[in-house]
């Protein structure tokens, strides 16, 4: 049994207050929980309103799959926002 942990750190230009990034981010969210089933939360940043970082987390049964879901998920992200990657970080622990 392995974890499958990734964080991405967004940029957002256009948001102008915290409550703009809030539905931004719990939409974000519940789209990753729904589709993939993994535990996913706003992990820094919570203050600055154009910088989105979020950590995704999972419990796969072997590293191929791990790898699999990443690549997943990570091109969920990239269609599924009109945010800018600046960085994605992946670990299997």
């Amino acid at each position: 049994m392995n974890i499958a942990a990734m964080t991405f750190r967004l940029h957002a230009p256009w948001v102008h207050s915290l409550k703009e990034k809030r539905m931004i981010v719990k939409s974000l969210i519940a789209q990753l929980q729904n589709r993939f089933h993994v535990s996913a939360a706003e992990i820094d940043e919570q203050d600055t309103h154009q910088i989105i970082v979020i950590g995704i987390a999972a419990v796969v049964p072997h590293n191929a799959m791990a790898d699999s879901l990443m690549d997943e998920i990570s091109v969920f992200v990239e269609e599924n926002t009109e945010a800018e990657i600046l960085d994605e970080l992946r670990e299997i622990r």
